[in-house]
């Protein structure tokens, strides 16, 4: 079962229809117990960091941390991918799940001494695409993918690709069985199908 957790910030409905495209199984829950027995997990995301505080009140963060151990695939999208950092400056008293070291930044308001429009909206590439990443699998450096955020993920050890814009960030992360993308790919046409289709076909 591919579990997509609902914690009221998704953007479930064009996920659940990419995913189901793809002809995966999915289930939408806010229930730890079925967290926990899941293969496979997707958490969706638009919208502010604090609305992940409600994964640690309902118990679905250890949940996840318990589903990840056992070795189910997990997916964040957007501000999903932003949770597994261990934190945002967007929202200072809410942790995220701390897989990744680091926190999300805000762009800067100017780069290369101009002014950076934020929020960084619309289509930009993937760079140094990682070639042992299985969510990546198929994807090649500069592949274009839909973007809408104004915080964003430092580069870690475990970044799978990298978009500039104000500088290099975090498009993909990739850690064993722990996987985020910071675009999302049900808005991106064909480089997203593949990336969702990958993460079905795990």
């Amino acid at each position: 079962m591919l579990a997509v957790i609902d914690y009221k910030a998704g953007n479930l409905t064009s996920v659940l229809k990419a995913l189901n495209y793809l002809g995966a199984e999915t289930h939408v829950t806010q229930s730890p117990d079925e967290v926990r027995k899941a293969s496979k997990i997707v958490l969706p995301g638009v919208g502010h960091f604090q609305a992940t505080q409600l994964l640690h009140d309902l118990g679905l963060t250890e949940a996840v941390r318990e589903s990840v151990a056992r070795g189910a695939w997990f997916l964040g999208i957007c501000v999903g991918l932003q949770w597994l950092f261990e934190g945002s400056t967007e929202a200072p008293g809410t942790a995220g799940l701390g897989h990744f070291a680091g926190a999300c930044e805000h762009f800067p308001t100017l780069y290369d001494g101009a002014e950076l429009k934020s929020p960084h909206v619309g289509w930009n590439s993937l760079e140094d695409v990682r070639a042992d990443s299985k969510l990546l699998r198929g994807v090649k450096d500069g592949g274009f993918v839909y973007y809408t955020h104004s915080w964003r993920a430092p580069l870690v050890e475990g970044t799978a690709a990298v978009t500039n814009y104000g500088g290099a960030f975090t498009g993909v992360v990739e850690r064993d069985n722990v996987m985020g993308v910071q675009f999302h790919p049900e808005k991106s046409s064909a480089v997203g199908l593949q990336v969702l289709k990958n993460f079905v076909e795990l």
